[in-house]
């Protein structure tokens, strides 16, 4: 955590006594005594309900606990095989055999603001899958979901390394193509979002869905037109192999890369031609930590060492999801709200903080709320996933990625 302790050391300071506020203890939803029911869901997973006193009203939490520490349980990334798709996280958690999950990070829900361009379901930030880098994040100005704390970004994730420990970091791109024209930056990969003037990789993770999407809006307005100078360059085996005018759609094959790109980036891309050998290199960079990702997901910071993070909403409540750190990262804790009526007041991003920071976490994360927040599990003695907690739309709301709880023998 040294690396989020020095970005919000300064900001955290005048707020140290925030934390003090709101003392109102957590009461076990049941049984009626009071203390928090614990149920076993597999080795090293846990399960409880919360109820939570807040300033709208009773909010009931769901609570997974996880203990990395246990060799028979680990987490990765829930998704459907495509960062532009999505489906319900029971459906995720079953297809990939996870005991239990939550819905995961915000995402590109509509286009009313684009009419004729399609909403791709992709994530705003990062993602990494079993130590695959499937997407980079897309422009602040672009993401969907609540106004960001200060001083965080839409490169900011959550995730586990390969030393089983969880933690936060940024994850930058670090990518460029190369040809006899010369070397450009990349500026995307698998994105919903390209920055104004970019070039942006797309792979067969990205799926079949149009890119037409990344080319609309700006870095600081989501709403802004789409751009009207675009160009598309596909490579295969290091090779281009055709170009167009205007973004493409439908899957692209293992092995073949299509380039997109905006303005500048567009005006780069015509330079190529058709057999020109093109090199293509793209990585995410973590901003602190030298230890690789198995699996990480956006979202952003709550809760930074014990403090909550300045300039958190303490005005808005919903129904939430979110996820802290404990244990000096070996112990992850996961928190979904029920979406009932009787509880949909839910907590604002301030309360959550503290929920989490009561819980016991020391860092902790928001992830997609309202609709999206699910949290599944297999109960006591089946073999399949069911939803614990009840969606706030009456229904799971289908998400493109979430965090799955996995137990081996």
């Amino acid at each position: 955590m040294a690396r989020r302790n020095r970005r919000f050391r300064s900001a955290l300071t005048v707020v140290a006594a925030w934390s003090a506020l709101a003392g109102t203890a957590l009461v076990g939803a049941a049984p009626a005594s009071g203390a928090p029911r614990v149920t076993r869901i597999a080795a090293g997973v846990q399960y409880k309900e919360l109820d939570i006193p807040a300033a709208n009203g009773v909010a009931r939490a769901h609570v997974l606990t996880i203990d990395m520490r246990n060799p028979h349980v680990r987490v990765d990334l829930l998704y459907p095989g495509a960062v532009a798709s999505r489906a319900p996280v029971s459906q995720l958690a079953g297809a990939q055999g996870a005991v239990a999950g939550v819905n995961g990070d915000f995402f590109n829900i509509t286009e009313t603001q684009h009419p004729g361009v399609a909403a791709t379901g992709a994530t705003v930030g990062p993602a990494i899958a079993s130590g695959h880098a499937l997407k980079a994040a897309v422009p602040n100005g672009q993401r969907f979901g609540p106004a960001l704390p200060p001083g965080t970004t839409t490169e900011d994730v959550i995730g586990v390394g390969v030393d089983r420990k969880a933690r936060l970091d940024g994850l930058a791109l670090d990518g460029s193509v190369r040809s006899a024209e010369g070397k450009w930056p990349l500026g995307g990969l698998n994105q919903y979002a390209l920055p104004v003037g970019s070039i942006g990789a797309f792979t067969s993770d990205w799926g079949s869905v149009s890119r037409v999407r990344s080319t609309c809006g700006t870095d600081t307005d989501r709403a802004a037109p789409c751009s009207t100078d675009t160009y598309e360059v596909t490579i295969e085996k290091g090779r281009v192999v055709s170009s167009a005018n205007t973004p493409g759609s439908g899957p692209i094959a293992s092995g073949t890369t299509v380039l997109v790109g905006r303005e500048a980036g567009a005006q780069q891309l015509r330079k190529l031609s058709t057999g020109e050998p093109v090199r293509l290199r793209h990585r995410l960079v973590a901003e602190t930590s030298w230890i690789p990702y198995r699996f990480a997901l956006g979202g952003y910071p709550v809760l930074d060492d014990g403090l909550p993070l300045p300039g958190l909403d303490n005005t808005t409540a919903a129904v939430r999801t979110a996820v802290g750190i404990a244990d000096g990262g070996r112990r992850l804790l996961l928190l979904a709200l029920d979406g009932a009526p009787a509880y949909r007041s839910g907590l604002t991003i301030a309360e959550v903080a503290d929920t989490m920071r009561k819980l016991g976490s020391v860092d902790a994360f928001s992830l997609d709320g309202g609709g999206s927040t699910t949290m599944v599990a297999e109960q006591p003695g089946a073999d399949v996933v069911s939803v614990l907690n009840h969606p706030s739309g009456g229904a799971e709301r289908p998400v493109p990625n979430g965090i799955g709880v996995f137990s081996s023998p």
